[in-house]
């Protein structure tokens, strides 16, 4: 490749290549800024740095299209419009996309293609206002992966009950959606559809494909882009037991965030022994500081029975010197002891 010998040169080649010159890498620089005259600058050599950040940031989520989860992956898209380092053997960008959303059949999967380097950040649901935890995120932050939390997004949770073409839902036998969902509506459908069987599906928008495969009379309970996408009929809307039925979803990646001056870090944590105040003494690390505790949830250790794992979150960030104090307490009281993240608190 024959080396370009000025920066208007550059900018116009790479303009022919279809590279957007006004795109920012991670440290802030421009094409024009890289294109600038500084010798002889060989072309490939230049088009591989701008292949490297203007690559497109590829984001995990509970699909298929019409989740709840694609629609916070949606949310975060808009937010992290900022371009990712490459990664080995993911496809340019394309420069007018925030980001591509790659949807997976499970939250382990979504969260496993992070690990490999399939996608850049996962999407997961966490806790929702009206259920509370959601087990299988908290197990793998506890057990399974090194990612860390880097934002959450809490979004406003409406569901529809949609049914198959033709069917009353006087008629209707069975109903489809997540276990989350089901649980969420519970009032609706003991005085609506009481005879019907509530059937558990993977997500709520792959409750739609069930209803619609369904051999039984069947509806099923989705987002309203869930039942537009799949060209499923709307019977009712906002049907969720609670009007304030919110979920939160977290953002899992390499690393966590930054401070901002308004953060959450969540840890957990364990004891080997049973013993009077020791969780009173843990929490006190906390207290003593005057670091106010947002949230405590406690999940089984999976060792023997009536042993459990905290959760926390607390508000500040690990950089925090009283902060990092308070989990320097936590960690020299506890068996296990682990910092699952530090981010912006939402809203």
């Amino acid at each position: 490749m024959a080396a370009v010998h000025g920066q208007l040169e550059m900018v116009e080649l790479l303009v022919g290549r279809g590279v957007d010159v006004s795109a920012t890498d991670p440290e802030g620089r421009t094409a024009r800024d890289w294109a600038e005259w500084r010798g002889e600058v060989e072309c490939e050599s230049y088009l591989s740095k701008c292949k490297l950040w203007l690559t497109i940031m590829k984001l995990a989520y509970l699909g298929p299209k019409g989740t709840y989860s694609e629609e916070a992956a949606l949310q975060h898209a808009r937010f992290a419009d900022q371009p990712s380092p490459l990664r080995a053997g993911q496809d340019t960008a394309q420069p007018d996309d925030p980001a591509r959303l790659v949807p997976f059949t499970s939250i382990p999967a979504a969260v496993r293609a992070v690990e490999e380097g399939a996608a850049d950040e996962a999407v997961v649901p966490v806790e929702n206002s009206l259920e509370g935890v959601v087990t299988h995120t908290a197990d793998l932050l506890i057990h399974h992966t090194p990612l860390k939390i880097r934002r959450e997004i809490v979004l406003p949770i409406h569901h529809c009950l949609v049914l198959q073409r033709g069917v009353d839902p006087g008629d209707v036998r069975v109903v489809y959606s997540h276990p989350q969902a089901l649980a969420q509506c519970r009032g609706y459908l003991d005085r609506h559809l009481r005879d019907a069987e509530p059937v558990a599906s993977l997500s709520t928008a792959g409750a739609v494909r069930d209803m619609q495969e369904s051999d039984r009379p069947a509806a099923a309970i989705s987002s309203l882009r869930a039942a537009e996408l799949f060209g499923a009929t709307v019977a009712d809307r906002d049907i969720e037991d609670v009007a304030s039925n919110k979920t939160r979803f977290v953002v899992l990646a390499d690393r966590d965030a930054a401070p901002t001056g308004r953060d959450k870090t969540s840890i957990c944590f364990d004891f080997s022994e049973d013993a009077a105040g020791i969780l009173h003494g843990a929490l006190g690390e906390l207290a003593a500081r005057g670091i106010n505790m947002i949230r405590i949830e406690s999940r089984p250790d999976r060792r023997s029975l009536g042993r459990y794992i905290f959760l926390i979150d607390l508000e500040g960030h690990p950089t925090d010197t009283v902060v990092h104090a308070a989990l320097e307490g936590i960690r020299a009281r506890a068996t296990m002891f682990k910092v699952l993240g530090a981010y912006p608190r939402a809203g």
